[in-house]
C-alpha cells in the first residue's frame, strides 16, 4: 500500500540535496537512493560517466528465466538533477517547506517528485510481495538539464540499459506526452571585410548580411504536414555576436539558431534549405549544427500508452494524450527500437519557476496509479 508519509519523507530528503545542473553533481543524491533502494532489496548498480556525475540503476527482478525477465523489462525512468535556483525565491529551495497541501523546492515538479513516486511505487510492490514477471527497472538519471551526455544517452548506448519499453517520468498532471518535435541548434558564420567606419563601402560588413539572412530565415515557410498535438515548426534567434570596434566594418558576424520541427520532416532537407536562405545573402558562411535530435511519436493505442490511460481512467484521473514542443529523453529510445511515452505528477506552471513546488495529493495518487500501472502492464504476456 502506498505510503503518503514515506513518500513525502523521501521527497523532503530528496529536496534538501543540491543536484543543480550545471555545474552537475549528482553524488550526493545517488548515494542516498542507491542506499534506499538497496534497503528494499532491490538489485542496485552505479554508473558513472563523469567524476562526481554517478546514475542509479535498481530492478526489480522477475520471476521469467533470468534472460526473458531481462529482455522484456519495463523501464521507469526520472531523472534527479534540476535546473539553478535562480534569484527572487520566497522560500529556501532546498528547504522542503510544506505549506498547505504543497512541498516546496527545486526540483519539486521536475524531477525529485517524479523520482519519490517512482521509488514509493517500488517500495510498496515489494511491501505487498509483488513479484513480476518481467524485470521492472527504476533508471535515476544525471545531467538531464544539460543534454544526457552523462546520462540517458551513455546507458542507452553502452547497452546498460535494454528494456523493452520505456516509462520516461518527466511531466505534470498525468499526462501522457506521445510526440514531440525534432530539435536542430546551429551556428551560422559569416564573414566580411574590414575597413575604416568612415570609408565603409571599402569594406563587406558581416553584422549587415546577418540581420538579411536572419529576416529571410524568419519569413521563410518549411514544408510541414499539420500534427494534431503539436504546433508547426519555430525558428529562435538564440545569440548574435560580431564586429571589434565601433568605427570599423564588421568582417565576422555568428547568430545561432533554434529550430524545433515536425514529425515527417527530413532534417537533412531542412539543412539544405537553410543554406540555399543563406547563399541568397552570402557566399562566404559556414553552417555549423551543435545539436541534432529527432522528433518523436508512438501510436495512443500502443499497449504501454493504453494501459497506462486505462489504469488512470480507472481511478477517475483524465490521462491527456499530449504533444512536447520540446525536447525530452523520450527522443533517445528510438534509435534502439524501444517504445517509449512520458508521463508524470508535477505541477503545472512552476516547472523552473521561483518558488517551484509539487501537490503532495497528486504525488500520491500519481504514487498509487504507477503502482497499478506496473502491474496491468506486467500482466500481459
Amino acid at each position: 500500500m502506498i505510503n503518503q508519509g514515506r513518500l513525502v519523507e523521501c521527497l523532503s530528503q530528496l529536496l534538501k540535496i543540491n543536484s543543480v545542473n550545471p555545474p552537475g553533481n549528482e553524488k550526493t543524491i545517488a548515494a542516498y537512493t542507491a542506499r534506499e533502494l538497496k534497503a528494499m532489496g532491490l538489485d542496485v548498480k552505479v554508473y558513472s560517466f563523469a567524476k562526481d556525475r554517478p546514475n542509479v540503476v535498481a530492478t526489480l527482478k522477475g520471476s521469467w528465466p533470468r534472460s526473458k525477465a531481462s529482455k522484456e523489462a519495463l523501464l521507469l525512468t526520472p531523472h534527479y538533477d534540476t535546473v539553478p535556483f535562480g534569484e527572487g525565491w520566497t522560500v529556501n529551495p532546498l528547504g522542503a517547506l510544506i505549506r498547505q497541501g504543497r512541498i516546496y523546492g527545486r526540483g519539486a515538479s521536475d524531477d525529485k517528485g517524479n523520482c519519490a513516486v517512482a521509488m514509493e511505487a517500488l517500495s510498496s510492490l515489494v511491501e505487498e510481495g509483488f513479484r513480476p514477471k518481467r524485470d521492472i527497472v527504476l533508471a535515476l538519471t544525471a545531467d538531464e538539464e544539460t543534454g544526457s551526455k552523462l546520462g540517458i544517452i551513455p546507458l542507452l548506448k553502452k547497452g546498460i540499459l535494454r528494456p523493452k519499453a520505456a516509462l520516461i517520468l518527466d511531466s505534470e498532471e498525468f499526462d501522457a506526452i506521445i510526440a514531440q518535435k525534432g530539435l536542430l541548434h546551429c551556428r551560422v558564420q559569416i564573414f566580411g571585410k574590414k575597413a575604416h567606419g568612415a570609408y565603409n563601402w571599402l569594406g563587406v560588413n558581416a553584422i549587415e548580411i546577418a540581420s538579411r539572412v536572419i529576416n529571410r530565415l524568419k519569413e521563410h515557410q518549411f514544408q510541414y504536414k499539420k500534427h494534431p498535438l503539436l504546433v508547426p515548426p519555430t525558428k529562435n534567434i538564440g545569440t548574435i555576436k560580431g564586429g571589434d570596434k565601433v568605427n570599423i566594418v564588421a568582417d565576422f558576424c555568428e547568430f545561432s539558431l533554434d529550430l524545433r520541427f515536425l514529425p515527417g520532416m527530413n532534417p537533412l532537407k531542412i539543412l539544405k534549405e537553410l543554406k540555399n536562405i543563406i547563399s541568397k545573402e552570402t557566399k562566404n558562411f559556414k553552417l555549423m549544427v551543435d545539436d541534432l535530435q529527432k522528433p518523436y511519436e508512438i501510436d495512443k493505442s500502443h499497449p504501454l500508452v493504453k494501459t497506462y490511460v486505462d489504469t488512470c481512467r480507472r481511478n477517475g484521473y483524465k490521462a491527456q494524450l499530449k504533444g512536447s514542443q520540446g525536447a525530452t529523453v523520450i527522443t533517445f529510445f528510438q534509435e534502439y527500437g524501444i517504445p517509449a511515452f512520458s508521463t508524470g505528477w508535477g505541477s503545472h506552471g512552476v516547472i523552473h519557476a521561483n518558488d517551484e513546488y509539487a501537490k503532495i495529493k497528486t504525488l500520491f495518487q500519481g504514487s498509487q496509479v504507477l503502482e497499478e500501472f506496473i502491474k496491468a502492464y506486467d500482466n500481459q504476456e
